[in-house]
């Protein structure tokens, strides 16, 4: 079965090679950031850009979370595990700068904390210094089950939808 899948996998890629190929034309691959041979990528769900806007209509209007949780994502290990020792550094790449980044990014990860997306433990760098991220798929099944506000649901279904095209089984 996985021999199965593998062998698919090579099929579908051949064919997306061809019709860049037919597109494009042929590509310098010096210009191609490849993850199999280039350093600092993580592993990133298919669906990331529609989590995001489902976590941004939750935390509420103007008070967007997406951001802060996706630099938290790349930050953290394939356990979800995230030491949060400069802060100023990860405020800035979240969006936040000037004399309130610091702080506004703080609530912006207390934000996410509430809506359940990840829990943090007090360290050196004070109350925010652990971050531990939960499966985002549970998390917004769980809301969408609750029936919180600012799920949209539209954009809930697309996400079903999109985890069914790519084969997530989170909810199964």
């Amino acid at each position: 079965m996985a021999a199965a899948a593998k062998s698919i996998g090579k099929i579908v890629e051949e064919k997306q090679a061809e019709i860049r190929k037919q597109v494009f034309g042929e590509l310098d691959k010096a210009h191609i950031w490849d993850r199999k041979t280039a350093k600092g990528f993580t592993t990133i769900p298919r669906t990331m850009p529609l989590l995001g806007a489902l976590m941004d209509g939750l935390s509420g209007k103007g008070k967007p979370v997406s951001t802060t949780y996706l630099e938290l994502w790349c930050r953290s290990n394939d356990d979800g595990f995230v030491t949060l020792s400069k802060q100023s550094d990860i405020a800035f790449a979240s969006g936040f700068s000037g004399l309130r980044g610091v702080s506004t990014w703080k609530e912006r990860v207390r934000k996410l904390e509430e809506l359940k997306f990840l829990a943090t433990k007090p360290g050196v760098s004070g109350s925010l210094h652990y971050v531990q991220l939960w499966n985002p798929y549970l998390i917004i099944k769980w809301h969408h089950d609750s029936k919180t506000p600012g799920l949209a649901q539209d954009r809930y279904f697309a996400l079903v939808e999109r985890m069914i095209e790519i084969g997530a089984k989170d909810f199964a």
